[in-house]
This record gives C-alpha cells, sequence and structure tokens, in this order.
C-alpha cells in the first residue's frame, strides 16, 4: 500500500535504485521525473509528501502549489537553487548533503591548478603538432613551492584544500568575511581582504557558495587586481564568476590561464544548451562538465543520505541535516 509519494525532481544517475531500497520499505512510492529547469514541477508532483532535488530550481511559486510537501531534500551542499525562506513560511523541511563531495571537490581544483602551473594542455597540443620546446609557452612556469595560493571562502572544501596545499609549499591565504583569522591559522592558512588576495595570488580559486554577495566575486573589478602571471580556477557556481570579464582578461593576455568546472550559464541547470559563450573559443581557458564532485563514492553516498533524510522526516524522525 502506498503511503507516500516521493518524488525526485530530476537526475543523471542511470537509475533510482538507491533510493527505492531506502523509502519503499516504508511504503513510499518514488518516482523519477527529468524536470532539471524545474518548469512545470509543481503540476508533475503536485501530490507529493517529499521530493528529492538535483538540478531543478523550485522557486516560491512551486513551492506554493505543493499543499502535501513536508520535505525538499537537496541532493548536494548548495541550497541556492530552492527558496528556503519560501520552505519555512509553508512548514516543509529543507536538507542538504553537508559532507557531499568535499574530497572530490578539493582534489579537482588542486587537479586544475596543477594542470595550469605547469601547462599541461598546451604542452600537449604542442608535441602532438610536431614541436617539441619547453619555451613554446610564452610565459615562465611558476614554482610550487613559496606561490600564493588563494582561497576565496573557506568553508569545508577548502579547508581540505588547504591541508593538501601544504605539501607542495604553496602559502595559501583565504578571503572569508565569516570565518575569523583564528581558525584559518589552524590549517596554516592567513586571512587577507578580497583586494589583498586578487592583487597577490598566483592561483585564485573560487570555493565560495552562491548568493547575493558572490555573485561576480570574481568580477571586472577584482579581476583586474590579479598579476598578469596568474590563474583563475571556479569549482564553485558558475554565477560567482563574471564570464565577460574573464573573457577580456584572457584574450588580453591580462592573466594566463583559467579552469572551471562550470561556466556562467550552468549547462547542466538548461534544456537544449549550446556552447555560444566566448570562453569556449579560448585556448587559455579550460572546462570541465560540472564534474568536480563526480566520483562513484561521493554519488552513492550522497543519494543515500538525500533519502535517508527524506525516510526520516516521513517516519516522524528528524532529519540528519537540516538546512538551519
Amino acid at each position: 500500500m502506498t503511503k507516500f509519494k516521493v518524488y525526485i525532481s530530476d537526475y543523471d544517475y542511470p537509475d533510482i535504485s538507491i533510493e527505492r531500497k531506502i523509502l519503499e520499505p516504508i511504503g513510499a512510492e518514488v518516482i523519477g521525473l527529468k524536470c532539471k529547469t524545474g518548469e512545470h514541477l509543481a503540476e508533475q508532483a503536485a501530490d507529493a509528501d517529499a521530493i528529492i532535488q538535483q538540478y531543478a530550481k523550485i522557486p516560491r511559486a512551486t513551492i506554493e502549489q505543493l499543499t502535501n510537501c513536508r520535505i525538499i531534500a537537496r541532493y548536494g551542499i548548495g541550497v541556492d537553487i530552492l527558496d528556503v525562506a519560501a520552505c519555512r513560511e509553508r512548514g516543509i523541511i529543507v536538507t542538504n548533503v553537508p559532507d557531499y563531495c568535499i574530497d572530490e571537490v578539493a582534489d579537482h581544483a588542486i587537479s586544475f591548478s596543477f594542470m595550469l602551473m605547469r601547462n599541461l594542455p598546451f604542452y600537449d597540443r604542442k608535441v602532438h603538432q610536431g614541436s617539441y620546446r619547453w619555451q613554446d609557452w610564452r610565459a615562465p612556469l611558476p614554482r610550487f613551492r613559496g606561490a600564493v595560493y588563494g582561497l576565496i571562502g573557506f568553508g569545508r572544501i577548502a579547508q581540505n584544500l588547504a591541508r593538501k596545499l601544504q605539501v607542495f609549499g604553496f602559502r595559501a591565504v583565504s578571503y572569508d568575511p565569516y570565518v575569523s583569522a583564528e581558525f584559518m591559522a589552524t590549517y596554516g592558512v592567513e586571512k587577507v581582504s578580497c583586494e589583498e588576495l586578487f592583487q597577490s595570488s598566483t592561483v585564485i580559486n573560487v570555493l565560495c557558495p552562491y548568493t547575493k554577495e558572490t555573485h561576480h566575486i570574481a568580477g571586472r573589478d577584482t579581476i583586474a587586481l590579479m598579476r598578469p602571471d596568474s590563474y583563475l580556477v571556479g569549482v564553485s557556481r558558475g554565477k560567482c564568476i563574471d564570464n565577460v570579464a574573464l573573457y577580456e582578461a584572457l584574450k588580453d593576455r591580462r592573466i594566463v590561464a583559467a579552469a572551471l568546472d562550470d561556466p556562467e550559464e550552468e549547462p547542466m541547470k538548461t534544456e537544449n544548451w549550446e556552447p555560444v559563450n566566448p570562453l569556449f573559443s579560448l585556448d587559455n581557458c579550460f572546462f570541465t562538465p560540472h564534474s568536480a564532485y563526480a566520483t562513484k563514492e561521493s554519488l552513492e553516498s550522497c543519494r543515500h543520505v538525500a533519502a535517508e533524510n527524506v525516510k526520516q522526516v516521513l517516519t516522524g524522525g528528524k532529519p540528519l541535516n537540516p538546512v538551519k
């Protein structure tokens, strides 16, 4: 007998067997949708007792139509694509997976950084074209030891990354107005202002969550502060980086190179995406398809936690990871 309706707004996993294994024993029917933009989600999941959300945007207008919903469980860490205030007003619990992909994103960011600093893609292309000269690269290769590595945001991923960077001898600095200098110092990281970070860093890594305050935190004014021998890495939400300003800086060779896990338009959340972003035309800007979080282990763990949060709420318990 079906007691609960649980809708998965959208998913890019091969199946939803993990979620069904956890939720069907409590009498839940688990229904997988492919509504990744979030449009018409209210109509498709009108009788939902719970929604598990991946990329679909769920604004106030949608939430107000979910009259039976008791919980919306995010598959990831960030809740910027969900109107949390509207959920609270309607008594809908919001959960996330706060420990999700901490190693994966930190390791991806480090891989990006090292790839850029050692100039691997450019040299690879040159060798395939028949040139075997280290002098082909126009900028001197920087040494890791002693280089300044700037972390925008000092949450769990940045903390993980800072610990790993120390092995290579980087001097790590961070800008985060919500974290004390004393706490950063326990990781061997110096707290600096946003301006100082952009002015002094060899590598700048955008790791902050996406909010009104962090929209284009790497924007025209801050990118203009960057050193001509510096690099920009982005493994956070695409809209934290002004893609037009970055394009101009890279095209004019005002910074050396950049590597991003997501462009500003965030293709994973759009239908019929086409690569029209001007950054894709540059030979000094590199991309991965929003894959920084992806390993078999991280994906399985995330799905388990999201489904367990739903299970707890629907059976009258407290969720493991409520968003406060």
